[in-house]
């Protein structure tokens, strides 16, 4: 049985070392980290150990991007993103992720989804300052960000959030700039006036890291069937992006989000 501790270090080296799947990871993490953990657990208690540290992960992830030097940086970048949980109605009817999945719109690939909405806000280098996950039908995007800005403290003081057209409306703007935090986003071709300059390659950046969670790190491959064990798997890779970014600058890496000498 793992220490609460080692469970975590074991979780990241999973998602880093692009296992997806808890049974697969644990036939060859004998091999990869046996000398490490020479007691591995079997799939099924490693399982519901995981579910279980779904809190003390994403503590973890969001204490480690204070350690980061980019914490101190005045700006973030905030976007959400679609974590899609089940592609048939059979799943949607049998699954037990009803209370935080639904039915929403990818307004990206003009796609509707069943699955939760996660809403990221990040530094300029990738690392995840803040992050919680809703149900598309329950909380659209802007209530869903403006209540992630409510309830977490997202950079040591005031700052600019970089974000896309889609956090657009007084309501919004006036609620984050109330707390601090200043909107900037593109114009929208409906507005008057002429347009302001915006940091196009700023939005890039912001997709990058959600790329990087998504592909990479396994986050469109979760694999979870219920809510606890969704929020662990994405406290877990988030956490892995975390340690990631620390990490490479402790060792002064040119790339801080490069993952090339954790992934073999």
């Amino acid at each position: 049985m793992l220490t609460p501790a080692e469970a975590v270090v074991v979780a990241v080296a999973q998602v880093l070392l692009r296992c997806d799947q808890e049974r697969y990871w644990l036939r060859i993490a004998a091999a990869r980290i046996g000398h490490l953990f020479p007691r591995l657990p079997s799939q099924a208690v490693y399982n519901r150990q995981l579910r279980d540290l779904g809190p003390q992960m994403s503590a973890a992830a969001l204490w480690i991007a204070r350690q980061i030097p980019t914490w101190h940086e005045p700006l973030r970048l905030m976007d959400g993103t679609p974590v899609r949980c089940g592609a048939s109605r059979v799943t949607v009817n049998r699954s037990s992720l009803g209370e935080i999945a639904g039915y929403g719109m990818d307004k990206s690939h003009h796609a509707f989804y069943w699955g939760a909405k996660l809403m990221l806000i990040t530094t300029a280098d990738g690392a995840v300052t803040a992050f919680s996950l809703a149900c598309p039908k329950d909380l659209d995007e802007r209530k869903q960000a403006l209540h992630l800005l409510h309830v977490t403290p997202i950079a040591p003081g005031p700052c600019p959030i970089v974000c896309d057209k889609g956090f657009a409306g007084a309501g919004i703007e006036k609620a984050a700039a109330d707390l601090g935090h200043p909107l900037i986003r593109p114009a929208r071709e409906d507005e008057p006036g002429p347009a302001l300059p915006f940091p196009g390659w700023l939005r890039q950046r912001i997709e990058a890291i959600i790329w990087t969670l998504k592909n990479q790190l396994g986050l469109e491959r979760h694999n979870a069937r219920h809510t606890d064990g969704l929020w662990a798997r994405i406290s877990q890779r988030i956490l892995a992006l975390n340690a990631v970014i620390w990490h490479n600058w402790t060792i002064d890496a040119p790339v801080k989000r490069s993952l090339i000498a954790y992934d073999h």
